[in-house]
């Protein structure tokens, strides 16, 4: 087991583990949006932003992709910390403006109100990725892409056509952070396959 320590608390973790899962193997709260068990990690929404202090330097690190070592030092509430997390929330709030899942979030951290203007009143959809990593990791196949790029990215099918590829599964709908792909999924999907038949004809 690897011994470092979170909030000055000495933890245990195991070898492979990220900062994130030893936090919350030890009930100790870091926010994630784009974190989901069943796929890989991708550090995508930033808000797991941790401090890692060494003697006189820190640094911030994203949790979730963040491996623990032995002796390492970890801080989840730094005014560092807390400056990081409100902006991104400030951020996610003038992205998805419509979204309640967010905005619940935000408030629970403190933060209510965004200095950004809101470029889309009606999008709820923050664009992590993680409907397109359950789709290819979890259910085998790549119906969902991030197509466009810079602001004008989003989710979608890819190459912007509907595909029969779906299997209209509903894997996406469930691990959807924001509830934004119960409204994108039925732009994504085309006529849904009902069997492992229908995929290789």
């Amino acid at each position: 087991m690897i011994q470092f320590t979170i909030n000055d608390q000495l933890v245990e973790a195991q070898a492979g583990w990220t900062v994130l899962e030893a936090a919350r193997e030890h009930g100790i709260d870091i926010p994630t949006l784009c974190y989901h068990e069943a796929v890989a990690p991708s550090g995508a929404c930033r808000l797991c932003m941790v401090e890692l202090k060494d003697g006189n330097w820190s640094k911030l690190v994203a949790s979730c992709i963040y491996p623990v070592a032995e002796g390492i030092h970890i801080y989840t509430e730094t005014e560092r910390v807390q400056n990081v997390r409100r902006w991104i929330f400030e951020m996610l709030l003038a992205t998805c403006p419509a979204s309640p899942e967010i905005s619940a979030l935000a408030e629970r951290y403190g933060v209510t109100s965004t200095r950004f203007a809101a470029a889309d009143p009606d999008r709820t959809c923050m664009v992590c990725g993680l409907c397109s990593r359950v789709c290819e990791e979890v259910v085998g196949l790549s119906a969902i892409a991030t197509v466009d790029r810079g602001v004008y990215k989003r989710v979608g099918a890819p190459f912007s056509r509907p595909t029969d590829v779906c299997v209209a599964c509903g894997c996406c709908v469930s691990v959807c952070p924001t509830g934004a792909m119960q409204s994108i999924f039925d732009s994504v999907r085309g006529l849904p396959a009902t069997s492992m038949t229908q995929l290789t004809a």
